[in-house]
């Protein structure tokens, strides 16, 4: 099939960083990613030009969208299409549903856009479960990951609209974040997903009346997530992350669940866009030598050290500082009380 063509170039944006002021201990993880960002910081200011891919995307009026043999879209559980979205759930109690498409992406370059719908009757915090888009080897697998499989083999990106872990106060749901899995990492639903997450940010998408949009972006090996949820028709940065290895061949696909707690959760579109990005002919003869075959990314233990340092919450932050001060008011009095006892000694000797 023909692919459309925006025929524009425009600039890759900046990799966007977090603002936040960073511990002490945190220093030393940051200048170790640094290192491990630089080149790919400076790749900026390569062009590229985008492509519609329609064979990989999905949009209205959705025509065959989960007859057999007639689309490139399978339906799958409580999924049903009407003519102003897919609704993987409806507000109901467990529920589940899904969309995937039947051709595996061969691309190096892309980007997914999804404009996408979260609206229900149940009140903030009252609500659930959420959305998951995907990029994994597997397809059309029911399970507990957002409708989806655990032990997924790719890449997940999930919108979590109900916090599991009410311990940690500091993360405001709804909360948008991604996941690599290499088949057997499995996701902690009860953690919220914590430990195996490469960043994220919250994401007020639930009864919106303005449209709601999530850009993933894969591009020389670099994952990038950002959010359109304001109406204001400007991208704001959730995560970015180098080194990010994702096979050739995976399966595009949205999933959604509810459990005791429901929400309408809604595809409009996904919009699967080609990028053709320059690229030097050593970068290509590196990135032919070394075939992906098994998702990764580099320096991931690293990366989660960075994100627990960063995500201490306010009580724990308190208490660190509170027997630190009690640490070294502790030192002063013994150095004194040393100090008196040494000072008397020597003033005996003296007389």
């Amino acid at each position: 099939m023909a692919a459309a063509s925006r025929s524009h170039y425009y600039r890759e944006p900046r990799p966007p960083f977090r603002r936040k002021i960073m511990p002490f201990e945190s220093y030393w993880t940051f200048a170790f990613l640094i290192l491990t960002a630089s080149k790919c910081l400076a790749d900026d200011d390569h062009e590229m030009e985008e492509f519609l891919k329609r064979e990989y995307s999905l949009s209205k009026p959705y025509q065959g969208v989960g007859s057999l043999g007639s689309s490139h879209w399978e339906l799958m559980g409580d999924a049903m299409v009407t003519t102003e979205q897919v609704r993987l759930t409806p507000d109901m109690q467990s529920r589940q549903g899904a969309v995937w498409s039947r051709l595996p992406c061969h691309l190096t370059d892309w980007e997914m856009q999804v404009h996408f719908k979260i609206h229900g009757q149940g009140k903030k915090n009252l609500n659930g479960d959420g959305l998951a888009i995907w990029y994994t080897k597997e397809r059309a697998q029911k399970g507990p990951v957002f409708g989806n499989m655990d032990n997924f083999t790719g890449l997940g990106v999930f919108v979590d609209t109900y916090p599991n872990e009410e311990k940690h106060l500091e993360r405001i749901f709804p909360f948008v974040l991604a996941m690599v899995g290499n088949g057997s990492i499995s996701y902690d639903h009860e953690r919220d997903g914590r430990p195996t997450e490469l960043g994220g940010c919250n994401a007020m998408v639930r009864n919106l009346k303005h449209d709601t949009f999530l850009f993933i972006r894969y591009v020389r090996r670099r994952l990038t997530v950002m959010i359109d949820i304001d109406g204001q028709h400007e991208w704001r940065d959730c995560l970015d992350i180098p080194g990010v290895r994702l096979p050739k061949g995976y399966y595009f696909g949205a999933t959604a669940i509810t459990g005791d707690l429901s929400d309408n959760h809604d595809i409009i579109s996904l919009k699967l866009y080609q990028l053709t990005v320059l690229r030097s002919r050593k970068e290509e003869e590196e990135e032919e030598e070394e075939e992906i075959t098994i998702p990764s990314v580099d320096n991931i233990e690293l990366l989660r050290l960075g994100q627990t340092e960063e995500g201490m919450s306010g009580l724990a932050i308190f208490f660190t500082v509170f027997f630190s001060m009690l640490g070294c008011i502790f030192l002063i009095v013994i150095g004194l009380v040393v100090y008196s006892h040494w000072s008397e000694s020597r003033r005996k000797r003296f007389y």
